[in-house]
């Protein structure tokens, strides 16, 4: 189920610079690595840790260094990385919704063949494969794969003689009911800048982000069903539920820190989510269902993501560069990142003994097999994503600025900008 729903989507960054390869490969010296940051980046570290340990002592006279930066910031990191060889890293974490861009950037080396080389790469799930080729050719190694569900509070539910919502009207009066009996709580955590957790809610009520194919797209974001499903998220911000002045500004790790943290009775957040909400304040106390949709018992789309490693072309070091991306995306490291984490590994064999010993995969199964949605794969994805479209459209709506109408207009028409520039 999991293997036939994870399509990766492609997108790209701000145009940039030329780039070329270094032409050198060098077998020793000082490797970077930029990462991303989680809500809870320590389990992660442990787990990386023991890969660059076992990594730097198979190869004599390697170090390597590690930073772990920001999501909401890597589009302007990476894109000054492709400008500028001399400081950028050899090795980074993307998102596969920016896999295109970074190859039209000429940021990214082309491994197809060491991937095809690579044993373990025959059980790579084929959708998640799709997520590094562009072309038909490699340009990395899956990384994991991710979707979000509902995370709800069983001991506030419980108190409150609450059942987890089945259609997305139902969640909204049970929020409202939540924080009118507890005003402390927000009855849901929803983030103004939390894009892929609004997503399912346009997708739900019979939206598009955009509309198309084979590179060519047009906006669909204020079509009568995307507004539709626009006026549902942004019916939660409000002093009813979640403040506008404290929840518009919100992203993703935002809502899930205050699910995690004992602020919030639900939350949208993803299988990789599990390890943050763990180590908070509300573990033992909270369960996992698929966001519903429109009709009562129906699942709401989800976007089915995940995250990718690979190489600069800039790099000086291919061959280790190569060798620590295999590491780091192996099957050995990804169960461990599972583990840890809880991201669902990229691997099918991997995976099914993950989903097998751990119940917490369930829903976020369910979620995947029910049906998942996609950026636009467009060179302009990224673009957009990073000039915040749809967060200053969910904003100014939520604000009082705009209506919906309105707001959604205006982010069409700068998506549709996005997309005549991109080609």
């Amino acid at each position: 189920m999991l293997a036939a729903a994870v399509v990766a989507a492609t997108a790209c960054a701000p145009q940039t610079s030329d780039n070329s390869s270094s032409g050198k490969d060098e077998k020793s010296g000082t490797l970077r690595v930029w990462l991303f940051q989680e809500v809870n980046t320590k389990p992660k570290e442990k787990v990386v840790d023991a890969v660059l340990a076992d990594f730097e002592k198979a190869h004599e006279g390697t170090k390597v260094d590690v930073e772990y930066i920001p999501v909401e910031t890597r589009a302007q990191r990476i894109k000054a990385a492709f400008n500028d060889p001399k400081s950028a890293p050899d090795v980074i974490e993307f998102g596969n919704t920016d896999t295109a861009g970074y190859v039209k950037d000429g940021g990214l080396a082309d491994i197809s063949e060491e991937f095809a080389a690579w044993d373990e790469a025959k059980d790579t799930d084929p959708t998640a494969r799709q997520s590094v080729t562009v072309d038909g050719k490699v340009y990395g190694a899956p990384y994991f794969v991710g979707v979000r569900a509902l995370y709800y509070r069983t001991d506030v539910f419980d108190e409150l003689g609450l059942e987890p919502p089945k259609s997305l009207a139902e969640l909204a009066s049970t929020a409202k009911k939540v924080h009118a009996a507890k005003p402390g709580l927000y009855g849901i955590a929803v983030g103004g800048a939390y894009t892929y957790g609004a997503m399912p809610f346009i997708w739900a009520n019979g939206g598009e982000l955009a509309n198309g194919k084979g590179g060519s797209y047009a906006a669909a974001i204020d079509s009568a069903a995307a507004r539709k499903g626009i006026k549902a998220y942004t019916s939660l911000f409000g002093d009813d539920n979640c403040p506008a002045a404290k929840c518009a500004g919100m992203g993703g790790n935002d809502t899930v820190t205050a699910f995690a943290s004992g602020k919030a009775a639900m939350a949208i957040g993803g299988d990789f989510s599990h390890q943050a909400v763990e180590a908070g304040q509300v573990k033992g106390k909270y369960a996992v269902v698929p966001l519903p949709g429109v009709e009562p018992g129906s699942i709401a789309p989800a976007f089915a993501g995940g995250n990718n490693i690979g190489v600069l072309k800039s790099t000086s070091h291919r061959t280790l560069a190569v060798d620590l991306m295999k590491r780091l995306a192996s099957k050995k490291a990804q169960g461990e990142l599972f583990d840890a984490m809880g991201f669902l590994p990229t691997f099918s064999d991997v995976r099914q003994q993950a989903a097998a010993r751990e119940p917490f995969v369930k829903p976020f199964v369910d979620t995947l097999a029910a049906g998942t949605k996609f950026v636009p794969a467009s060179p302009a994805w990224a673009t957009i994503d990073s000039s915040q479209v749809l967060p200053t459209m969910f904003q100014e709506v939520v604000s009082g600025k705009k209506d919906v109408d309105a707001a959604a207009g205006d982010a069409a028409k700068k998506m549709d900008d996005a997309f005549g520039s991109a080609g």
